[in-house]
């Protein structure tokens, strides 16, 4: 049996809740070390879009997981019969679940669970994830026959056209099926959830864990989310809405966050999955803690104008005080801020208010990062793949650099990392965003 109650006590202090167990799938590789060493090397994962025929693909570069192929071999080192599920399983997964799904197997063979399954009904599931769309080629078949003369016929759809559809598409794109496979190759009968809160899907999933392990419904929580900014549909929705960077610039450069000269937004895809644990568990199996999730803060601020965009600064603002309550401590005990950072214009700005309203003079010498000068955007998967990024941080001692940040603007005056030798700390904050002003901020710290 694991250690620590299952039954809620909230007559006792809440329960520490530690992090066992991370796996990623990104545009800088599929393992943590993978990844940290790209960072230290100043890599950049953007490049020319390869995922799909030019003539198909909206964006000229992007930040792909070139390496995921999206088989079973690359859901890492899982036993025969789970293997034989997962490929099974690969005909009703999008891009997107899979990469969920394979990240959640490395996290959670990492934790020490490929052989030694978790208790299943004291382990579950919180996954965050974008809006999942359907690529065109889905709806090929039932179009064509809704155009017999080349033009699309809108009453023949629900007669002609929804027959020609795959039987199992729907399975594809629903949001809820990556925790869902998690839960079911696992055999996670806990607590199950997935949430679709865009950017700020992962902080939650991982906050919404957390909160589960604290309060005594689960001892194990596998969170995370998957996202993708890449696929067609969901690249001209990025094209029509944000401001993307100029495409005609050096790809590797594109990506710029809190720099005086960043022209916008990168697209990436990725997801990131860790292995959340009830800390007395973890120690009475001996278990690789790599740090303590100790505060949540959220909040939405709405400004209610016709492009639908919130009020990103005070939103953020928000989540971190309450991030910072919820964990007990004040900013003074902030070791780096991994930055929302998303390259734009008047998010970046926007980001560095916020954090200079929070932190006031202390802002000038706490360090700032932005994994996303790496890689991009990976909606609903940043958040998670750059708290990872945070987490090694804490381990090696010193932090990654803000790629491409060369020119410091007036209007985000803070102190941004530029090399790889500044310490982080014993803590960060990590922020997330969305545009309609949705925030999620999780303060994390070495495990004393």
């Amino acid at each position: 049996m694991l250690a620590g109650p299952m039954n809620p006590d909230f007559t006792n202090p809440p329960r520490r809740v530690v992090i066992t167990g991370m796996g990623l799938v990104c545009p800088l590789g599929s393992t943590p070390a993978t990844f940290w060493s790209a960072m230290m090397a100043g890599q950049s994962g953007v490049a020319p879009t390869s995922f799909l025929p030019p003539d198909r693909q909206p964006l000229k570069f992007a930040g792909e997981a070139r390496q995921f192929t999206g088989e079973v071999e690359d859901f890492g080192p899982v036993d025969k019969e789970r293997k034989k599920a997962i490929k099974k399983g690969l005909k009703v997964m999008c891009r997107e679940t899979r990469m969920a799904v394979a990240a959640a197997q490395l996290a959670i063979a990492d934790a020490g669970f490929a052989e030694t399954p978790m208790d299943p009904d004291a382990s579950g599931v919180v996954l965050g994830s974008d809006y999942m769309l359907t690529m065109p080629e889905d709806y090929e078949a039932g179009v064509k026959s809704c155009a017999p003369a080349g033009e699309f016929q809108f009453p023949r759809w629900g007669r002609e056209g929804l027959g020609e559809m795959a039987p199992l598409w729907m399975l594809k794109y629903l949001p809820n099926m990556p925790a869902s496979h998690i839960a079911i190759y696992n055999d996670l009968r806990g607590p199950n959830n997935a949430l679709t809160m865009r950017e700020a899907a992962g902080n939650l999933a991982i906050g919404e864990a957390f909160r589960t392990i604290q309060r005594g419904h689960a001892n194990r929580m596998v969170a995370g989310a998957t996202g993708t900014r890449i696929l067609p549909m969901q690249a001209i929705h990025a094209l029509q809405t944000e401001q993307m960077a100029a495409e005609d610039c050096d790809p590797a450069k594109a990506s710029r966050p809190f720099d005086k000269n960043r022209t916008g937004m990168v697209a990436g895809e990725g997801a990131g999955m860790v292995v959340l644990e009830e800390l007395s568990s973890a120690k009475s199996r001996g278990a690789t803690i790599y740090a303590e999730v100790v505060g949540l803060g959220s909040a939405s601020v709405a400004r209610g104008a016709a492009d639908l965009r919130g009020k990103c600064d005070v939103a953020i603002a928000s989540a971190m005080r309450a991030a910072l309550r919820d964990a007990g401590r004040s900013p003074a005990d902030v070791g780096h801020i991994n930055a929302h950072g998303l390259s734009t214009t008047d998010r970046d700005a926007e980001e560095a208010r916020a954090i200079r309203e929070v932190f006031g003079p202390r802002t000038d010498t706490l360090p700032v990062t932005a994994p996303k000068s790496y890689f991009g955007n990976l909606g609903a998967g940043s958040a998670v793949v750059e708290l990872i990024a945070s987490v090694l941080a804490l381990r090696e001692g010193h932090l990654p650099g803000v790629l491409n940040y060369e020119t410091p603007d007036p209007a985000c005056p803070l102190a941004v990392v530029t090399d790889d030798q500044t310490p982080p700390g014993r803590s960060f904050l990590n922020l997330s965003v969305t545009p309609q002003g949705q925030a999620a901020v999780l303060f994390v710290a070495a495990c004393e």
